[in-house]
């Protein structure tokens, strides 16, 4: 929806007039009433008065449909799923960067798809983190970009797990997808 105070074009007159002749047509207008609201589109100036022409012809609507949080068919996570799945991403902080997402997808993987999910992706982001970490140095560039990719791996971990914890979907960037 545009701004009330934008100017209207040509093109938005001449829709709002093919709106209301499908409300003519469909019965919903006597002739008077089409008469005015077509003499309100076309002498219009700005979106604000478009309005009220459209206002009651159609009712309420949203103006986006939600995308469903999960995928059809996935129960919604309760709160002891939401922490497993957060542990899975949180567990770098104890220095368990790629046994802690493997611990969490064996134990809860198997009970909840949830967990699985989250142990999924941050062990296939971990798995590439120590993947660059080994093969990096061997290049100059690697050896300074090195620093800036393990902040940037535990600052993904905590986004992760933040997400977990609000039934998000979180998917990190540039991870080699290894273990599916």
């Amino acid at each position: 929806m545009p701004h009330p105070g934008l100017r209207v074009t040509d093109q938005d007159r001449e829709r709002v007039v093919e709106h209301v002749q499908a409300a003519f047509a469909e019965g919903r207008l006597d002739k008077d009433e089409m008469d005015e609201r077509l003499h309100f589109a076309m002498t219009a100036r700005t979106h604000a008065d478009l309005l009220p022409i459209m206002n009651d012809l159609y009712g309420v609507r949203a103006e986006f449909e939600p995308e469903p949080r999960f995928p059809a068919g996935e129960p919604v996570p309760d709160a002891g799923e939401r922490v497993g799945g957060a542990a899975a991403h949180l567990l770098t902080f104890c220095g368990l960067f790629v046994v802690g997402p493997l611990i969490m997808l064996l134990a809860g993987g198997r009970t909840s798809p949830y967990i699985r999910r989250h142990a999924l992706e941050a062990l296939n982001f971990h798995l590439t983190v120590l993947g660059a970490t080994l093969l990096l140095p061997f290049t100059v560039i690697g050896v300074v970009l090195l620093p800036f990719i393990w902040i940037l791996g535990f600052v993904l971990s905590v986004v992760g797990g933040v997400a977990a914890l609000a039934d998000g979907n979180f998917r990190y960037p540039l991870t080699v997808r290894l273990v599916k």
